[in-house]
């Protein structure tokens, strides 16, 4: 029996988002919702809070001033931007179950994050209006890996060791295996979330920016932030080779190779900060 991304999400433990972050969302939608009511939502966890504060304290803001307050924060950040982070670090807490023996989690998502972070660091080369975005959707580029793992981990298994013993990219013997790749995997995980088009469309089209027809900058944002972690190897997203780079994804941006050196700089400066903000579980 033919099996489809949207069977495999349905069926996932993780098909729903957390309760936190979907009451922050339909605030931060509601037209009669004020910062301070954001605030006090975000405030009932305290961990999530925690988290929050540590990033918008770090380095990867540089803010002049200690930021005290969840309240602050939204002032200062603004609420879509925060609760683009809020559902950054709600999500990495929700694949703790994947198996150790087809993934090693805390490489996973350092390569992850460090996805985010270059894509908000091109996006602000770019003068993107919310880097936030850039960051979640680079962020969330592999997801649909994860659910792979979660869902039919034999049909993973048989992909990461033929792409190991053939040379071959993880995602093209995936199309092989199971009629598509974890990018579909993760276009239907998302769409299931009802998360904005934007994301959709950056995750979808991570690996093929040109095929990106509404959201091209965000696609190739995701696309080009990808090539760079893994020619760094930070992290590892299960790929043992750099995916080749489609170099339309500089003019697509707007941007010149030459800003590749700065990016490198900031990016060694600040994925680690960042990583041990998001992942703590697995930076204690």
């Amino acid at each position: 029996m033919a099996r489809h991304p949207e069977d495999l999400v349905l069926g996932a433990d993780v098909s729903s988002l957390p309760d936190i972050y979907q009451r922050i969302s339909r605030a931060v939608d509601d037209p009669l919702s004020t910062s301070a009511d954001i605030g006090r939502i975000i405030s009932e966890d305290t961990g999530l809070s925690a988290r929050l504060l540590r990033i918008v304290n770090s380095p990867f803001y540089g803010f002049p001033s200690k930021i005290e307050t969840i309240s602050r924060a939204v002032t200062i950040i603004g609420t879509r931007q925060l609760r683009d982070l809020a559902l950054a670090t709600s999500i990495v807490k929700m694949f703790e179950g994947v198996s150790s023996d087809l993934v090693d989690m805390e490489k996973f998502w350092r390569h992850s994050v460090a996805c985010g972070v270059a894509a908000r660091i091109l996006g602000t080369y770019q003068r993107y209006p919310n880097v936030e975005r850039l960051f979640v959707a680079s962020l969330l580029h592999d997801i649909g890996r994860l659910i792979l793992y979660l869902q039919v981990p034999q049909e993973a298994r048989r992909a990461l060791t033929a792409a190991r013993e053939e040379g071959r990219l993880v995602r093209d013997v995936e199309e092989e295996v199971l009629g598509f790749d974890h990018a579909d995997v993760g276009r239907a995980l998302l769409k299931f979330w009802k998360l904005p088009p934007s994301l959709v469309e950056a995750v979808t089209y991570h690996h093929r920016p040109r095929r990106a027809m509404l959201f091209p900058v965000e696609a190739a944002t995701a696309h080009l932030a990808d090539f760079i972690v893994n020619a760094r190897q930070l992290g590892t997203s299960g790929e043992r080779f750099v995916p080749p780079l489609d170099a339309d994804a500089w003019r697509t941006l707007g941007l010149s190779v030459n800003v590749l050196s700065p990016v490198l700089a900031q990016l060694e400066r600040q994925y680690k900060d960042v990583v041990a903000m998001i992942i703590p579980v697995y930076c204690s």
